[in-house]
């Protein structure tokens, strides 16, 4: 396959049109044109669909293009990377991020890493969907408990635990009655919590009393004592230990792990692997605490 035509055939891709490829590159036109061509003669496919002043991959093309785009830019970044000097990271990084977790610590490390690496020109990116990398030009994402997927590789850099938390004046049932609870869940969600404490195992019965979209807005809410709510451990920490919420028990089954997940079949990038040390480095450990300390601090 020609390098040259492929690397010519993705700028194409990439700005979705010959005129506007040839204007980006300050190539003429005829050469992208032709070199694309090529490409599909060589092939044997046809990459695009061209129809009037709509030019649109076919599906071959998107899978060529999705398959080859991060590659070619790695070369790029590699060969730029040893002319410098070096192998120092630099270079655009997109990040996606969960929102609690961008709320509460990522603004911190994001200021943190931008400083250490002024070269690189970091974008994060909030959101709880799981995003398609390839597709969407992520280059790492950070994910609660992600389901298994062969496409990703990765490693579990927090550690974190659901409990149920209330202010003081919230009194606890003393029967099998029902107490106000603050819940995120949009559609009925659990009618209890099954929580581990000092006096044993328990099942806790609740009436969500406000439905609210974000876990900081529903510790806002308990703060302010209208019921009870499951919150993680790293979020409400402060409050416990001033006295301000009152530890009701461990929600049994809780665990989260934070991973941050990168393509399996994509280099590594010094921007990847700097900013996988940049977390590990601001959580040792990973342990609840650690983020607790971190978004307290």
């Amino acid at each position: 396959m020609d390098l040259l035509a492929l690397t010519d055939f993705n700028l194409v891709a990439r700005h979705g049109g010959f005129g506007r490829a040839a204007r980006a590159a300050g190539r003429p036109k005829a050469t992208l044109s032709r070199r694309v061509a090529d490409l599909e003669a060589a092939l044997s496919l046809r990459l695009f669909e061209r129809g009037g002043r709509m030019l649109k991959l076919t599906d071959e093309g998107r899978a060529l293009h999705e398959r080859t785009g991060a590659l070619l830019t790695e070369l790029d970044e590699t060969a730029a990377s040893i002319a410098a000097g070096g192998g120092r990271p630099r270079g655009p990084l997109r990040i996606s991020a969960p929102l609690v977790f961008s709320q509460t610590a990522m603004g911190r490390l994001a200021a943190s890493f931008a400083l250490e690496y002024r070269e690189v020109r970091l974008e994060v990116t909030t959101e709880d969907r799981a995003v398609d990398m390839v597709e969407e030009g992520y280059d790492l994402v950070i994910r609660v408990n992600p389901a298994s997927d062969e496409s990703l590789v990765g490693r579990a850099f927090l550690h974190d635990r659901l409990v149920v938390v209330a202010s003081p004046d919230v009194p606890r049932s003393t029967d099998d009655r029902a107490i106000p609870a603050v819940v995120r869940d949009r559609n009925g969600g659990s009618a209890s919590w099954d929580v581990t404490a000092q006096a044993g195992r328990t099942r806790i019965a609740i009436e969500p009393v406000l439905r609210l979209s974000s876990l900081i807005m529903v510790r806002d809410a308990v703060r302010a004592g209208v019921g009870a709510a499951s919150l993680p451990i790293s979020l409400v920490s402060h409050d416990l230990s001033t006295g301000r919420l009152v530890h009701w028990g461990d929600v049994e089954g809780s665990q989260i792990a934070l991973w941050a997940l990168y393509p399996s079949r994509r280099l590594l990038s010094t921007r990847v692997s700097a900013f996988l040390d940049h977390l590990k480095a601001a959580f040792p450990t990973g342990a609840p605490e650690e983020l607790a300390a971190y978004v307290s601090g």
